[in-house]
């Protein structure tokens, strides 16, 4: 994964070396919990953005990167209480968000390649619940037509933490079907899936830490696997 040397603006770009740079200058100033989710993120964007054209690789390792920052399990569809725990992360993302950043994100550079992921079948579990027995033709479609018009609705308001919200529905989909054993390695089924998947998240991740950090006076929360002595 190759990172800019810029961001939008002129911005400079948020990257492993720029925000390990910044994480030494401040953590003194953080919350013990932060510091170690700042941290191990850190580290799995390093590892990240050594990928070359290894876009699988890529996708698993911001994968990581990302649940570190979160430190809780990205919710499946059934689990109400998770999901809303995880909708009020991406909301305190964005509260935190002065710069919009996460919307320039969705409604400028991604916006395109968001609408081709929300229409995507292959990444709605719902279709792959029905190849696998678990529901019928007809609900797995009504209930792509009822995502595809929420979210369409959600894009025409311009509702960024909606829109979010659908995108990681699809790109946890994608999780696991990588890490679940559901995809052969650099298969060309899945190519286009597994490629915008990565340069996704090869952008939301380092806003994600950086606005972490920002904020870093917020409740975050607890990390998960603290560091026992």
């Amino acid at each position: 994964m190759n990172s800019p040397t810029t961001g939008a603006g002129g911005r400079e770009a948020l990257n492993y070396q720029s925000l390990k740079a910044r994480q030494r200058g401040i953590r003194d100033s953080f919350p013990h919990s932060l510091s170690l989710r700042v941290h191990r993120a850190l580290s799995w964007l390093k590892r990240a953005e050594q990928e070359g054209e290894d876009h699988d690789a890529c996708f698993i390792f911001l994968w990581v990167a990302f649940n570190a920052a979160y430190a809780n399990q990205v919710p499946d569809r059934q689990n109400s209480s998770e999901r809303e725990q995880f909708q009020g992360f991406l909301s305190r993302l964005i509260n935190s968000d002065a710069e919009h950043m996460l919307y320039e994100l969705v409604w400028n550079r991604f916006s395109g390649a968001i609408r081709l992921m929300i229409d995507n079948q292959y990444v709605f579990q719902p279709f792959w619940d029905y190849h696998n027995g678990l529901l019928t033709e007809e609900v797995w479609q009504s209930a792509f037509q009822k995502s595809k018009a929420a979210a369409r609705h959600a894009l025409g308001n311009m509702d960024t933490l909606k829109v979010m919200g659908v995108m990681f529905d699809r790109l946890y989909t994608l999780r696991n079907q990588l890490l679940h054993g559901g995809a052969t390695w650099n298969s060309h089924v899945n190519r286009h899936q597994i490629s915008q998947g990565a340069e996704i998240m090869g952008q939301v991740v380092p806003i994600v830490i950086h606005l972490m950090m920002n904020d870093y006076q917020r409740v975050w929360g607890d990390a998960c696997y603290p560091v026992i002595d």
